[in-house]
């Protein structure tokens, strides 16, 4: 078992948009959370699958940061 972090975010179209930073290519959509959960999860098991390379990668935490544009 390995626990992997989801980046979600909503797009101007209103589909919620799941990245697996850990896992290079590893996203997906949906119209609502639950249903973009189930699929995240599935993209995450194809990805480790088809890429089996260790994770090295270390979550640290992350910032939101604003800036005039």
């Amino acid at each position: 078992m390995k626990t992997f972090n989801v980046i979600v975010e909503r797009d101007a179209e209103g589909f919620y948009v799941g990245t697996v930073p850990e896992l290079k290519g590893c996203h997906t959509q949906a119209k609502s959370l639950d249903a973009l959960l189930e699929r995240i999860k599935e993209a995450i098991e194809l990805c480790v699958e088809v890429e089996e390379v260790p994770i090295i990668t270390e979550f640290v935490g992350f910032q939101r940061i604003a800036v005039p544009v």
